[in-house]
């Protein structure tokens, strides 16, 4: 008797193929700015993994920076990324020189932080400001502060 059995195994792999998980594709990470006090200068945003690199993306090349110009309530798109956790810090550059500008160690510009983060005495923790990106587009809404 004929055994018939290399029929059957060619199509394991096919359904292994055709049942099995799908990759998750990069999702779409996008954010409104709100609270704007103005509409000069810039908003700076970075994105990042990294607890390492929270809140300015220093040292993380994998980082997603923006410049976008201000307006009352600007959009930011930062594309596909990944799946996983990432933080998102802004800062209202109203005088477009590239960074936070201080009066004693107190910010004179707008800042914010995914989540809503609270920053007391300094930038808040990754911890504090992480989100998950999980195979669906990601919205945030993120309120600019002012102290001065």
């Amino acid at each position: 008797m004929r055994h018939r059995s290399r029929p059957f195994l060619a199509l394991i792999p096919a359904a292994a193929v055709l049942g099995g998980a799908a990759p998750v594709a990069d999702c779409d990470v996008s954010v409104s700015v709100i609270g704007m006090r103005s509409a000069k200068g810039q908003v700076l945003a970075c994105l990042t993994t990294r607890p390492d690199a929270f809140p300015d993306c220093t040292g993380d090349p994998q980082a997603r920076k923006l410049a976008v110009a201000a307006a009352p309530n600007p959009q930011l798109d930062f594309g596909p990324v990944p799946v996983g956790h990432y933080a998102i810090s802004l800062i209202h550059d109203e005088n477009g020189n590239g960074r936070l500008d201080t009066r004693l160690m107190i910010p004179r510009e707008g800042f914010g932080f995914s989540r809503d983060a609270p920053a007391r005495f300094g930038p808040p923790s990754f911890d504090r400001a992480v989100f998950a990106v999980d195979g669906a587009g990601t919205h945030l809404a993120i309120k600019m502060r002012y102290l001065l």
